[in-house]
């Protein structure tokens, strides 16, 4: 890949995204714009900011890699992302939005009216979005070694500084643009690739991929390592190699890979000749399967293939409605009607996408099959323009592919960014309004682009199906029985919470750290959805039963007033939704805004601070002397 070109395509997307973000801080002046655009989005807008924030480096990268080394179960992640909406759509997204709540946390409290409640809400948004976090930077990292050779931590440390200027400058109404935009350019980034990528297959005689054995070097392929390599050979192969094979010191002579384990050195260059099979990593490196690629459930990636597609299913279908970064979009739609209209255009904006993710991982199994042994699977987009087509019009296509996976990381480190910091703001720092919501959102990106320095064995998209796990098993319980059991209790809130989401937090971190590697534990820790989401249902259910003289006695009026639409709820349709972003403003430029529905008559008392004050208001005035007054009644 040309560096120049791919670096330009970059820069690029970097810039727009910084001066979209600045120019926000224009716009941007209170805490509802900060938050949630002041409710003021339009569906369909909101519906390309929704895409665009959601197809992350996992969609983006990690989706066509993991197609590439294990084959046709890897399409339940784009199935299960993109079904995930359905969900939503079904049992969320209006009476959500008609809560009036800024975040998850807000939701929690005004639904149960239980501080201990939202805490633990809070803990877990956070947890939810560092873990989401993670994958972004780490394909960040991924891309721009592959770009520059940079250290894979840079790309994350650069990643996260832009986002932190352009969530700290324009809040929830800039990043709208940018996120719509971005979807746009990812979009186009993996259509028109893929266009010359497949007349470039015709032009090869349209080889077709070794469906159910290991795949096979259509070319001369050179491959070097960065690290001790264990490779296991099934038949004997003949190399040329310059570096440590099995300990012996080798200058670029030939050499006979008998079959059996291989040890390769690090700093060592491996060439193929064509036709020969990829010698892939040794068992219990978990990158990639030795066979049964395009068998449903075949042995090999996992001990318990069935459980683990089980438990991916759960995880995305479900984890979906409790994502921060997605949920707190449909608060910026002006009514429960547009949240419904955003998330039928978001299943179609996301099929489309998700049709050209598949493609790049097939052609990926046949012309960069390489990256099998060097773990850089999730490299496959990057680098097929070059492999299939080469010369100038390969740079390009890099460069546009390179400016669309920046786009992906970028749109969703932002918008991520941008929820946990509206945690942190509310419930952690201070409350001193807009300016401690850009403060806080210095830890909301700090802590994950530390821990990307010590966390990269994950692949991009098995490293976001953890994140989806305990979504699915904290936030998917909480919203589903908050919105329709009026019986739901706080004391059955914060047991599912804790036992369901508790639970499967601890998996995935114990997994992340590499507690566990191999055998059922692994399993069990690793797609923990199959058990933490009933675990997390049936403690909110069992408990709220035992505890119904909890229940709070406001229940059945935020019921009605989720389940009613705003014409005969709040007054109106659309003209409900500015009303109500009218009062939020007048809210928020007031001394205290508090968590609690525009229609409420009582505050559910959760102050926050005095916002930055509108230069455009002139403020009250003193009652001018000459004014006599009203007239005396007759």
């Amino acid at each position: 890949m040309n560096q120049t070109y791919a670096v330009a395509g970059v820069s690029a997307v970097v810039l727009a995204t910084v001066l979209v973000g600045a120019l926000g801080l224009r716009v941007s002046r209170t805490t509802s714009d900060f938050y949630v655009a002041s409710r003021s989005v339009p569906p369909r807008l909101n519906a390309f900011a929704v895409s665009g924030e959601y197809l992350s480096a996992a969609s983006f990268l990690g989706v066509a890699g993991l197609v590439l080394a294990h084959g046709a179960d890897m399409l339940w992640f784009p199935i299960g992302y993109t079904a995930g909406f359905l969900v939503l759509l079904a049992f969320v997204a209006a009476p959500l939005r008609r809560s009036g709540a800024y975040t998850l946390p807000d939701f929690a409290e005004a639904r149960l009216e239980s501080r201990a409640v939202r805490r633990i809400a809070s803990v877990l948004v956070v947890g939810v979005g560092w873990l989401y976090l993670l994958p972004q930077l780490r394909g960040a990292g991924l891309t721009l070694r592959l770009l520059t050779g940079a250290p894979g931590w840079f790309g994350g440390l650069v990643v996260a500084a832009v986002v932190t200027v352009a969530v700290a400058s324009g809040g929830m109404r800039s990043i709208t643009f940018v996120q719509a935009f971005q979807y746009w350019l990812k979009l186009t980034a993996l259509l028109v690739p893929a266009v010359f990528l497949l007349l470039a297959w015709r032009a090869d005689h349209a080889p077709a991929p070794a469906w159910d054995e290991r795949p096979v070097f259509q070319r001369s392929t050179e491959v070097r390592t960065d690290a001790t390599l264990r490779l296991t050979v099934q038949e004997p192969v003949r190399i040329t190699a310059t570096g440590t094979v099995d300990g012996r010191a080798l200058h670029g002579g030939p050499l006979t890979l008998d079959p059996g384990p291989h040890r390769i050195g690090p700093a060592t260059t491996l060439r193929f000749p064509p036709g020969a099979r990829v010698p892939l990593p040794a068992a219990g490196d978990g990158r990639a399967a030795a066979s049964g690629w395009a068998n449903p459930l075949a042995a090999g990636r996992e001990q318990h293939s069935l459980y683990a597609t089980y438990g991916l299913i759960l995880a995305t279908f479900l984890g979906t409605m409790g994502l921060p970064h997605v949920v707190v979009r449909f608060y910026t739609n002006p009514d429960g009607r547009a949240a419904r209209r955003t998330t039928v255009a978001v299943l179609g904006l996301l099929g489309a996408f998700y049709l050209l993710i598949p493609l790049y991982g097939v052609l990926g199994r046949l012309y960069a099959p390489d990256l099998l042994l060097t773990g850089d699977a999730d490299a496959a987009v990057l680098v097929l323009p070059q492999r299939l087509i080469g010369g100038v019009g390969g740079d390009l296509l890099g460069a546009l592919v390179a400016g669309g996976a920046c786009a992906a990381f970028l749109s969703t480190v932002s918008g991520l960014t941008m929820s946990v910091a509206g945690v942190l703001a509310q419930d952690v720092l201070p409350a001193l309004g807009i300016r401690h919501h850009r403060l806080a959102t210095l830890p909301a990106i700090a802590v994950p682009t530390a821990a990307n320095t010590v966390v990269s064995h994950l692949p991009v998209a098995d490293a976001v199906g953890l994140a989806f796990a305990v979504s699915a098993s904290s936030f998917c319980p909480l919203l589903v029985l908050g919105i329709w059991w009026r019986g739901l209790t706080p004391p059955g809130a914060i047991a599912g919470l804790l036992l369901g989401g508790g639970s499967a937090l601890t998996a995935v971190t114990v997994t992340i750290a590499g507690g566990a590697r191999s055998g059922l534990l692994h399993t069990l820790l690793a797609w923990p959805a199959v058990w933490s989401v009933p675990v997390g249902f049936a403690a909110m259910v069992l408990t709220s039963l035992a505890t119904r003289a909890r229940t709070p006695a406001s229940a059945s009026a935020t019921m009605a007033r989720l389940h009613l639409p705003e014409a005969t709820g709040g007054g109106g349709g659309r003209q409900a939704g500015r009303q109500e972003g009218r009062q939020t403003e007048r809210r928020d430029s007031g001394r205290r805004a508090v968590t609690r529905h525009p229609y409420d008559p009582e505050p559910h008392g959760t102050e926050r601070g005095v916002p930055d004050p509108d230069p455009d208001d002139p403020g009250p005035h003193a009652p001018d002397p000459r004014d006599p007054g009203p007239e005396p009644a007759a």
